[in-house]
């Protein structure tokens, strides 16, 4: 099992186009072969599991760790956070994890913007991906600068940056 196991983070503020960003380089990795697996950040615990009534929602109120398993996926839903460290060795066979939000997290990460730059973001960020609505005079010299409408220009980077675990 010789596979790259790249990590490389992804953040930005509501509505900037993290999730279709990851989406269309999770899609590009996968049809040229790769195994991709992606983690998002649920800050305000919002995530659901399964709807209301349904047995996975009543085992999951019950306050246990669950898991679902069915003939094409697993589901599992922990009543604890994990690590990114956790989730590594959860995935295990990977060539790319892609990590949405987590900015405590040391990782290589790309920032991603439209409309407006939010500066709290620079000093955890090492890249930013953005469109022609920012002005890229306004990004400091020492973050390198992508577009965020070409999805292999984020791969390129996270080919030669992203975190070999």
């Amino acid at each position: 099992m010789n596979k790259k196991r790249l990590v490389v983070a992804f953040s930005g503020p509501s509505n900037s186009g993290k999730t279709t960003a990851i989406v269309k380089v999770a899609s590009i990795l996968q049809d040229q072969g790769f195994k991709v697996c992606i983690v998002k950040h649920d800050p305000k615990d919002k995530a659901m599991f399964d709807r209301e009534g349904k047995d996975s929602f009543k085992f999951s109120q019950t306050g246990a760790d669950v898991a679902v398993v069915s003939p094409n996926k697993t589901t599992l839903f922990k009543k604890s956070t994990s690590t990114i460290d956790e989730l590594i060795e959860l995935f295990e066979d990977f060539d790319y994890l892609l990590v949405e939000g987590l900015k405590t997290l040391e990782l290589p990460r790309i920032s991603i913007f439209r409309d407006r730059l939010d500066e709290s973001y620079f000093n955890v960020t090492d890249a930013i991906a953005c469109d022609e609505t920012i002005d890229e005079n306004d990004i400091p010299n020492n973050i390198e600068k992508l577009d965020l409408n070409n999805p292999e220009d984020l791969i390129f980077w996270i080919n030669k940056n992203a975190k070999r675990v």
